[in-house]
């Protein structure tokens, strides 16, 4: 979607809102429609409804440093009810069609990194407290300074490489490329397939997916990705019946035999504060949070700009609206995910399907908040749509951010470096947060180098500094012991 059809896209004069609902989120002055609200809503929650298997699998699957671990059904409930109620709330305060719920990555370093070193009940607590720190960040105006402070072609270049990123993530989920098993063996880590060939039903259901999503978008058909996604549901639903496929993944496309399921709320509110400094020490303690806090707060930045610079909702300096509450809300989404035992709850770059879809306001988020809290209750109905299915979403979605690449001045190499490599590093290791570090501390050192380092703002400096520190974050261990 290219910035001139995003104008194109607008009315010339803001319309009258038809009614309350539409004035109080502003759904005709973004040039939106209840319409697209709504199927941007429901494709934002059907690309990342994955979470609610996946999710409990990761955190599920891992011991504490006493042996326990967390009930898969209860891990459910407390994921689904995380992400709808923050969903909603961001959606009410932020206005902004931003899902949020687990975090991917985050939840994977409470499982292995974190919990192995305590009880469960002291990683959430630390959860919780890195979400408070963001939270004071927020209120002390440093994390909407420090996202103000980034110049608008890194702006885009964090965009275009979150692109890529998202992208690469549906090739991956679906199975299109995958991790060669013995890569010892081999300089190349990644292949085509599970076998360096395409094989399977599951993978002609993606495939097709991928196929049909562009084409319906390249005709401009409206609710392309839903119709995608729905379609490609139900095509995977029948040809899992006809050949019974164990393939598919996490989940697999079959009439579940209940439709309703009871929510177990029992690891809600079980959290220790404190704890986790008795049982592994302030060193230690103090190192993981500020791991936690630098890959909370560049992820969500990242996210944050992306989805709304691809919604068109980015004003001429590149600021993003209502950025203070969004950043806030955000940040008491991780302090939520770990009182309820979810992990970490941050925004989710999946929501950039349901910009695709045109969601352009927080009521889209009342639908997909509305999705998850339905997934409470209708959890074997809500999860039968496969991967394979939804990860062709990912895919168009990366190409309509990679679209913004053409705003960025090639031809100067200090802003053309560090935007190569903010969009090149985040898809190669897999992670937003080193994409920024990446772009961040190339910009710094090229402006030294040519003589400009007073064009540089203090707090591209400071924020330069934590990314030195959090590249470096073994070698500083070992030195200190830890």
């Amino acid at each position: 979607m290219s910035g001139e059809q995003k104008v194109a896209d607008r009315p010339s004069a803001a319309p009258t809102p038809a009614n309350s609902v539409d004035r109080f989120f502003k759904i005709s002055a973004r040039g939106s429609t209840f319409a697209r609200e709504i199927r941007g809503g429901f494709a934002t929650f059907f690309t990342m409804a994955y979470i609610l298997v996946l999710n409990p699998i990761i955190l599920g699957s891992a011991q504490d440093k006493f042996g326990q671990r967390l009930d898969s059904v209860q891990l459910v409930t407390a994921t689904a009810l995380v992400a709808a109620v923050m969903t909603v709330i961001m959606g009410v305060g932020g206005n902004l069609p931003l899902a949020l719920a687990a975090g991917l990555g985050l939840n994977a370093v409470v499982a292995f990194q974190i919990a192995p070193l305590m009880s469960w009940d002291d990683a959430m607590g630390l959860i919780v407290l890195e979400g408070l720190l963001i939270c004071v960040l927020v209120v002390t105006g440093l994390r909407e300074a420090v996202m103000h402070a980034i110049p608008q072609p890194l702006k885009q270049a964090i965009s275009v490489g979150i692109g890529l990123f998202i992208a690469f993530i549906g090739f991956v989920d679906a199975g299109f490329v995958s991790r060669i098993p013995d890569a010892a063996n081999t300089t190349v880590p990644v292949q085509l397939g599970a076998t360096g060939a395409l094989t399977g039903w599951p993978m002609l259901v993606f495939c097709l997916g991928v196929l049909l999503t562009i084409g319906l978008i390249a005709r401009k058909v409206k609710g392309a990705i839903l119709i995608s996604i729905v379609t490609m549901t139900i095509l995977a639903i029948i040809i899992n019946s006809a050949a019974d496929i164990k393939s598919w993944g996490l989940t697999t496309p079959e009439w579940p035999e209940k439709l309703v399921d009871t929510p177990d709320f029992g690891l809600i509110g079980d959290f220790s504060l404190f704890g986790a400094f008795g049982e592994a020490g302030a060193i230690t303690v103090v190192l993981l949070i500020f791991t936690l806090i630098l890959s909370d707060f560049f992820d969500t930045m990242g996210t944050v700009v992306g989805v709304s610079a691809e919604a068109g909702l980015l004003d001429e300096e590149g600021r993003v609206p209502n950025l203070g509450r969004v950043l806030l809300i955000d940040g008491a989404a991780a302090v939520a995910g770990g009182a309820a035992s979810a992990s970490s709850s941050t925004s989710y770059i999946e929501s950039a399907a349901g910009v695709g879809e045109g969601a352009r306001t927080g009521f889209a988020n009342l639908v997909t908040g509305g999705l998850f809290a339905l997934a409470l209750f209708m959890t074997p109905l809500l999860t039968i749509v496969p991967l394979q299915a939804a990860a062709a979403a990912l895919v168009a979605v990366g190409f309509l951010m990679m679209t913004q690449v053409k705003h960025i001045d090639w031809d100067r190499y200090e802003i053309a470096i560090p935007a190569f490599l903010t969009i090149a590093v985040m898809p190669f290791t897999y992670s937003i947060t080193n994409g920024i570090g990446a772009g961040f501390l190339a910009y710094v050192l090229i402006k030294t180098v040519l003589g400009k380092a007073k064009d540089v703002h203090w707090l591209l400096w400071g924020a330069s500094a934590m990314f030195l520190v959090y590249f470096a974050i073994d070698p500083i261990e070992q030195l200190l012991g830890v």
